[in-house]
């Protein structure tokens, strides 16, 4: 099983943006209905639900609803408003010690659904290097050259409520917020759809962890591993043995950063699962503004002064 990833520059999502959704429509229809496609709101229950929550980025939701035209169907999909529920696996790490900080993550998921984009943008007046999920909008993680990190993982139940897909949230904290005061708010004032652990981190090693979820206050904690339950949860093995695994190396005191790397490249924290294998490392470094995507045997690095584009296929076996 094979996958390419390339890295991409695109400053705002225009004709190639929607030559990408054309050709993706039917796994983006998929994600965002589930088998319930009557019951989702209107584009202009959608619009307004993003207005009142995310109004910076109307213009943008305005700019790709023009791009697509007069399309009922693709204008609720691109608000990220209600989605199905959805599963993937992933793990994540804070990390305070030498060469940092750094944010750590495995992003595990469906290889077929996933988007190749690994994309430096600058949709506003800050550049965000992120890695792009479809439809429109969507950032499973990213950093912003403020040196602010969000990187997000499932929050392990199939709860479902109104709110906002957690990926178009991310962007909005990317595109909006500097500090991690301010992404903290943001996230606790704007409805999540599904539940969902968020971990911020900023260049001054300020960060939080947060339990997000449909109908529940916000939990604020500072919880340097996260994997894919909460604290009310009954945690999968998986998900617990992961965050056990992650907990146990930040502890170590001999434990460097390269170290930790290679920790996230060995079970219980990568997947080899045929359904949901980890995709790729990432290694965010908000005070060099410079992420490594990794992969076993490869590496890229990219920051926000010599951001590459390019193309890697990697072999999952």
């Amino acid at each position: 099983m094979e996958k390419t990833f390339v890295t991409a520059r695109e400053d705002r999502p225009g004709e190639a943006w929607l030559s990408r959704f054309i050709s993706g429509r039917d796994e983006a229809e998929k994600w965002y209905f589930g088998r319930a496609k009557s019951h989702t709101p209107t584009a202009l229950e959608c619009r307004n639900a993003l207005l009142q929550h995310m109004p910076e980025l109307i213009p943008h939701y305005d700019r790709a609803c023009a791009l697509v035209g007069d399309d009922e169907v693709a204008h609720r999909m691109l608000s990220h408003y209600r989605p199905a529920p959805e599963r993937f696996g992933c793990s994540q790490a804070v990390w305070l010690g030498k060469e940092g900080p750094a944010l750590v993550r495995n992003f595990d998921y469906l290889p077929a659904i996933v988007s190749d984009r690994f994309e430096m943008s600058a949709w506003s007046n800050v550049r965000v290097i992120a890695k792009a999920q479809r439809p429109w909008g969507g950032c499973v993680d990213g950093m912003n050259e403020e040196g602010l990190v969000v990187s997000v993982t499932l929050g392990g139940s199939r709860a479902q409520s109104e709110g906002f897909s957690i990926i178009l949230i991310v962007r909005y904290i990317l595109e909006t917020c500097r500090k991690l005061n301010e992404a903290v708010q943001a996230l606790c004032r704007i409805p999540v759809a599904l539940p969902q652990n968020v971990t911020v981190l900023d260049r001054s090693g300020a960060y939080a962890t947060l339990f997000l979820g449909p109908d529940q206050r916000p939990i604020i904690t500072r919880l340097k591993a996260c994997t894919n339950h909460q604290r009310t949860d009954r945690p999968s093995s998986s998900s617990l043995a992961r965050q056990l695994a992650l907990l146990q190396a930040l502890g170590d005191r001999s434990m460097s950063l390269s170290e930790l790397t290679e920790l996230f490249l060995r079970s219980p924290l990568y997947s080899r699962s045929k359904t949901y294998p980890t995709l790729y490392t990432a290694i965010y470094r908000p005070l060099e503004g410079r992420v490594d995507y990794v992969w076993p045997g490869k590496r890229w690095s990219r920051g926000f002064m010599d951001f590459r584009e390019g193309e890697y296929t990697h072999d999952f076996g």
